[in-house]
């Protein structure tokens, strides 16, 4: 079985470190990927170029969370908001109660 994935996008805020309940330290931020592509209706107008209206874009937010000791504080001290980057890392799925004590699901990539 394998679990990987590979994401280049832009990061949406400065990294935050984390220690929960005495354990390790965690390094979180959020990663924005985006999709583009042509709309099938009026692929080209006359010249055979694009309009802007032509193309939609879909952004994809993901939690990045570096656990890895050396990883982590670089990624803390040197990945800014705006920055792009490359993660590689796997899928983990969760589930936390929030402070209004209701039980939600997250998706998070360990880097």
């Amino acid at each position: 079985a394998m679990n990987r994935v590979q994401l280049l996008g832009r990061v949406g805020q400065d990294p935050i470190m984390r220690q929960v309940d005495g354990k390790n330290p965690v390094t979180i931020f959020s990663l924005a990927t985006n999709e583009m592509w042509r709309t099938p209706e009026n692929d080209a107008n006359q010249g055979g170029e694009v309009a802007m209206s032509d193309i939609s874009q879909k952004t994809t937010w993901h939690r990045i969370s570096v656990f890895r000791p050396g990883l982590r504080d670089v990624t803390y001290q040197y990945v800014k908001k705006g920055a792009r980057i490359y993660v590689e890392g796997k899928i983990d799925y969760g589930e936390y109660t929030d402070r209004n004590n209701v039980r939600r699901q997250a998706t998070t990539i360990i880097a």
